[in-house]
């Protein structure tokens, strides 16, 4: 049986992946009512990816015997103003699950839940590269600024990512 510190620790991450995989789904269609179909479909697969690791989650706490506990997700967030400013809040989510997996890492250290603290290691890797991918397209849109060749560029440039291949 999991530690019930460990237990709604995991709850809270599980909510937090699924509200950043919310609001990803907002900015592909933010992306999309733009015309914007490379940048829709990036996010599109990061709303995919996010749901992978609740779903990570929500079974490593089911087969460890705790309990889920799902909270209502918020609204994504709207009115963004630019390619720029989405990525940027991208990247703030990325940054804030980045912090919430770690103070997750270190309970289950505090706790000697070897186990959890062996899961976890994928999310902290997974972490460093989602932070990155973001921090690039994030500079590229800078240096693009208000260049629309540019910015389709960057539009087409993003419509080529392909799915990972992520088990359950």
């Amino acid at each position: 049986m999991i530690h019930e510190d460990l237990e709604a620790a995991i709850n809270d991450q599980i909510n937090q992946e699924l509200t950043a995989s919310y609001n990803y789904l907002g900015m592909s269609v933010r992306f999309d009512s733009e015309n914007l179909d490379g940048f829709a479909s990036w996010m599109l697969m990061q709303h995919d990816e996010e749901k992978v690791h609740a779903m990570k989650l929500l079974q490593y706490l089911q087969d460890r015997g705790g309990k889920v506990s799902l909270n209502a997700v918020p609204a994504p967030i709207s009115g963004y103003t630019s390619p720029l400013e989405v990525f940027k809040k991208a990247l703030e989510t990325e940054v804030e699950n980045t912090k919430s997996i770690n103070k997750l890492y270190e309970t289950a250290l505090r706790l000697n839940d070897h186990a959890t603290t062996s899961h976890l290691q994928w999310f902290l890797d997974e972490q460093v590269e989602e932070e990155k991918s973001i921090e690039d397209i994030i500079a590229l849109l800078e240096r693009v600024g208000d260049d629309s060749a540019g910015l389709l560029y960057l539009d087409d440039k993003l419509g080529s990512r392909k799915p990972e291949e992520e088990e359950l």
